[in-house]
Order: C-alpha cells, then structure tokens, then sequence
C-alpha cells in the first residue's frame, strides 16, 4: 500500500545525494510523456500561486495537474488534476505502476519527496496539457528541477530552511534562482540581493526573467481588486493573484475573474469557523504578511514551532495582534522544547497557556507550521 509504502521513508535527511533524483530519472523518462510544466520556486507564496493558475487553466478548459507540498491531513492533497484532489485509489494503482519502473536499490533510496515527485509526474504524463510543478523546500537540486519546463514562476525570496540553502539571501536566492532552465517571472521581492542574483546567473546561464509588475496593465488591476473582494482575499493572497495573473498574460491567454472563483488552497488565511482562522505559515516573511493582513484586531494565537524556525521574531511580528498564545502539543521529531517557547513568550511579554479547547467567545489564529495545523484539526475533528 501507498501509504504503508512512505510512512516507512523519513522525510528528512542530515545527508543528501543530490546526483540521486537526475540518475533515477534520466534512466526512466521514457516512460513519461511530459505536458508543458510551469515550475514554481521560492519561499512563500508557492501554493496559492500555483493553485490560481491550476485553476484558472482547468475553468479555462485544459487539462490541468497541481503538484504541491507538504500536505496537512491526507497524502492525497499534494496531488490535484481537474479540479480536485486525485483519490488514494488511484494513487495506488500509479504506485504500483512505479514500482515496476524502478530498480529494487532505487525503490529503497528514493526520499520521500523524490518518490512522490516522481509518482505525480507518472500521474500526469499524458493526461495534462500543463502542470503546475511547485518545488520543495529547495532550487537548482529540488527533484522538480530534474523534468525540462516552459516556465519558472518565482514567489518571494526570504529566509528559510538555513540548514539546507545557508543563512544569507545571497545564498538562498543562488540555489533557488539556479532552478531557472529558460524563462522566469518574478515576484515582488523584499530583497535587492535576490535581483543581483538573478542578474548574475542571466549572464552565466543565457536565461531571460520579468519582473511581474512589467506584465500587467491598469484593467488587470482593476480585475485583481475586483477577485480579490469576490474572494475575500487578504493581502498576500491578492498579490500571489497578481503574480499568477502575469504568468497568464506572458503565456497569451484570455482570462476571466471567474476563473479565480473559489482557486484558494485550503490553510492559507483559512476561516474554518466564525471565530477560527488557519494558516499552514511557518516563517518571517509569512508572520510578516499576516500581522499586515490581520492588523486592527486581536487573536488569540495557537502556535508551536520547529527548532530551526526563528521563532523570536516571528512572535515579535505577530505580538501586535496577538491577546495569548496557546500551545499546542505536536508530535514531530523536529518541534521545539516547550519549555524553550515558555521561556521565550515570558521574554518577550506574551501571555501564554497550554491549548485544552475553543472558546466560541474568543477569535483565534491557528499558525506555526502544517503540523500545527493538522494537529489543530486532528484534535477538533477527534
């Protein structure tokens, strides 16, 4: 079974072969018939982005696949085509199909992202005419970078998993940037380093880039306010429309504001009740959006946080609209001491308490990571 099948891969490694993932898959893409991928790199905003235009492309008649990650409830989330997410049943069956494939010492290497990579994109081959391919937590070694695309999407560039791409933009925007095969269009960047970078790497790789901005004119932004209000969409959100609304229009297509009708990917500023909001956010620049998004009101936050997260200043961004912070228990190898996050919300002067239940009194926010929220909605829903 599928899922027996990757409960027994870890998703995390101290070492990784990035030679891996390009071996395995230049040894077997003949058996994939790749449609037109459009490639989504960068820190924040990679989901949403994906999702408006998955969505946009299927209301608009093609057949349309979504690749995303990580999940939050259910494998079967991270893998989207025509509108919905595709079932276990079938997953299953392209499992098996995948595992004749692969050799017996490539069943057993693979991680987990390189296998599931590989079982979407088996999915996919020759039912999509696109398919929004969102990379990892990487760039240039990410195993979404191993399929050709027509296009690289560029989302916002921030601070994130140092452990993996280094503790500077530089660093981050050189091995996120270097995924770019042909084309990019670029977000709207806090950094000017993440522009140098891309200026660098035009010069040594003969890509070309646009910055979003260059690619829409006073009607689409009459369009992005008038779906964004439809839509209920917070700040953040508007601005991954616009940038998915560019994509469109560098690529020639005519779209229509109801093609963005109800394109949100569930966990992304998600009211699941009157009084309760989601968000699967797990970094600065995320804290950074939502404390602009929410400002003017109060929350009662329910948070925890992996260890390599920065979650002093997170706290510091959210604190403006935050009453309490309740933690919430998760079980992950990767979460934080409680007592370090008691000892940090005391330092920083933020009233704290252990999470027991919903008070239909209060408003609360849900952030801190998809396993917050999961672990959230797992005790909701018993």
């Amino acid at each position: 079974m599928l899922e027996d099948f990757l409960n027994n891969k870890p998703l995390f490694y101290d070492e990784i072969d990035y030679t891996r993932m390009p071996r395995v898959y230049n040894r077997i893409k003949k058996y994939f018939k790749l449609p037109k991928i459009i490639h989504i790199i960068g820190t924040n905003g990679k989901g949403t982005t994906g999702r408006f235009l998955a969505t946009a492309l299927y209301q608009m008649g093609y057949n349309v696949g979504h690749y995303t990650s990580p999940h939050i409830l259910e494998f079967n989330e991270r893998i989207w085509f025509n509108g919905q997410n595709v079932s276990m049943e079938l997953l299953e069956v392209k499992h098996q199909e995948l595992l004749q494939i692969l050799n017996d010492d490539e069943v057993k290497l693979l991680s987990y992202f390189e296998y599931t990579t590989l079982l979407a994109m088996l999915l996919f081959t020759s039912q999509c005419d696109y398919v929004l391919l969102e990379a990892g937590l990487g760039g240039e070694h990410d195993a979404t970078a191993v399929f050709e695309n027509e296009l690289t999407v560029v989302t916002p560039i921030d601070i994130d998993h140092e452990s993996f791409l280094g503790d500077t933009i530089v660093s981050i925007a050189k091995t996120k940037l270097n995924a770019i095969q042909k084309t990019a269009i670029i977000a709207k960047q806090k950094y000017d380093e993440v522009k140098e970078v891309l200026e660098d790497i035009k010069l040594q790789k003969a890509i070309s880039f646009y910055n979003y901005s260059e690619l829409l004119d006073d009607k689409d932004y009459e369009n992005i306010k008038e779906i964004a209000k439809h839509e209920n969409l917070v700040t953040y959100l508007e601005e991954n429309l616009s940038l998915a609304i560019s994509v469109l229009n560098y690529l020639g297509f005519v779209y229509k504001k109801e093609d963005f009708y109800n394109a949100r990917l569930f966990g992304r500023l998600t009211q699941i009740r009157s009084n309760v909001i989601v968000d699967v956010g797990h970094n600065v620049l995320a804290a950074k959006s939502i404390a602009k998004s929410l400002a003017g009101k109060e929350y009662i936050l329910i948070y925890n946080s992996y260890k390599d997260k920065n979650y002093e200043e997170i706290l510091k961004l959210l604190k403006p609209i935050i009453k309490k912070v309740l933690l919430i228990e998760v079980y992950n190898s990767r979460i934080e001491d409680t007592l370090y996050l008691q000892k940090k919300l005391s330092s920083l002067d933020i009233d704290w308490d252990i999470f027991q239940d919903i008070d239909p009194q209060e408003e609360y926010l849900v952030f801190g990571s998809f396993s917050v929220v999961e672990a959230f909605l797992r005790k909701e829903h018993g």
